[in-house]
């Protein structure tokens, strides 16, 4: 993990900090970490299979290998694109496809048609696992009679557009499907199904989490990993370093401008050291975005305000390490962002207003890039009040 772009003039061991307990955060949320721990002491003596669907999904089965071993006898993963470990990829029985996200492409229809046969292959009175996170609306598509790909397709750029949240995106998204909305489960009829879920929805809900995939009555499910986990792990890691971290405020939503000025003006006028804050916010796009998503758009927002406080930092990420259309999970601004923004020939509010945040962040060396991470949980902002002076005392 590391910043991305050009350096700023001088090396901040503040920065540093961040993207520790940022470093933190991911660990405490790792898909086969957790997925691990929930099976261990719960292993049953006969075969078992795993379907895996989300952007955590090859971690949450290579965690389920952990434990299982060679009583995993079948698996199917649902990706987004990226690299997958060959032991995993090259394991007998087990199948790894990667298809389109965040917008659904022809490769999500082969993903449910795939899901389809491997649920009909499926011995009855088996044990099936079912392992969901955050990112399988788009990535597994079984649409409905009459739905093709275009429907899905506008559905996606009209979310965009109108500013649709998470739930009013997938309750459109479970009209259109023939396994969302609780029936995915259904395709393992006869079978003892359970569930695990890393959740990167609002309040962890199972009817929103994947557009209801695992909303099943009566179907065991446990929730292995949510946002609130990361941070309660970067709130006992900063207390453990002597930073006063400030009481858990509600999640993150609405919008990105407004929640970005919010917390900037909670952080310079609260007595905390370090402000812990996890969900995700919305951006209207113009017709034509630029480069970057929600977190460095909430990223350059929050610069604007940081501006002129040189004891303000504020890191703003996604746990999956991909913000929008780029390849970075975020950025980390400071009083100065907006300075050398300018010094660029960059403009923080026409970077805004073009859906641009992503040149200007790397311009001024703010960006952060984590590559895969195993986990989805949801974006994670950590504003931090420190002086360097004050930090290297501690």
């Amino acid at each position: 993990m590391a910043l991305k772009g050009r350096v700023p003039s001088e090396a901040d061991p503040r920065r540093e900090l961040l993207l520790d307990l940022f470093r933190i955060a991911l660990a405490a949320v790792d898909g086969r970490r957790r997925v691990r721990a929930a099976l261990t002491g719960r292993e049953s003596a006969g075969a078992a299979s795993a379907f895996a669907v989300g952007k955590a999904a090859a971690a949450m089965m290579q965690g389920a290998v952990d434990v299982l071993g060679p009583r995993l006898e079948r698996g199917l993963v649902i990706m987004p694109d990226g690299d997958v470990s060959p032991s995993l990829a090259q394991r007998p029985g087990m199948r790894v496809l990667h298809a389109g996200h965040p917008r659904p492409d022809e490769r999500s229809l082969a993903a449910g048609e795939a899901l389809l046969a491997f649920a009909a292959a499926t011995p009855r009175a088996s044990r099936v696992l079912l392992l969901v996170s955050g990112g399988a609306s788009a990535l597994l598509e079984v649409p409905a009679p009459g739905v093709g790909l275009a429907e899905l397709r506008a559905l996606f750029d009209r979310s965009l557009h109108e500013r649709l949240d998470i739930e009013q995106l997938n309750r459109a998204r479970v009209a259109l499907s023939r396994i969302k909305g609780g029936r995915l489960a259904g395709l393992f009829a006869g079978a003892a199904v359970e569930a695990l879920m890393i959740s990167d929805v609002p309040r962890d809900e199972p009817a929103v989490l994947a557009s209801g995939l695992l909303d099943t009555p009566g179907l065991p499910r446990q929730l292995v990993g949510s946002v609130d986990d990361a941070l309660d792990a970067v709130a006992r890691a900063a207390a453990m370093r002597g930073l006063r971290v400030a009481p858990r405020a509600e999640r993150l939503a609405g919008d990105a401008e407004s929640a970005a000025r919010r917390i900037c003006h909670e952080l310079a006028g609260g007595e905390a050291d370090l402000h812990v804050h996890g969900g995700e916010t919305v951006v209207r796009l113009p017709a034509r975005p630029g480069r970057g998503g929600r977190c460095q758009h909430f990223a350059v927002a929050a610069a604007r305000h940081l501006a002129g406080h040189p004891d303000l930092l504020l890191l703003a990420a996604g746990t999956d390490g991909i913000d929008g259309d780029s390849e970075d999970a975020g950025a980390i601004v400071d009083g100065e962002t907006a300075e050398r923004a300018r010094d660029c020939g960059l403009d923080p509010a026409g970077a805004l207003a073009a859906a641009e945040s992503g040149s200007l962040l790397e311009a001024t060396g703010d960006l952060v890039h984590t590559g895969p991470t195993g986990t989805n949980v949801g974006d994670i902002v950590l504003a931090l009040r420190q002086a360097p002076a004050d930090l290297a005392r501690r």
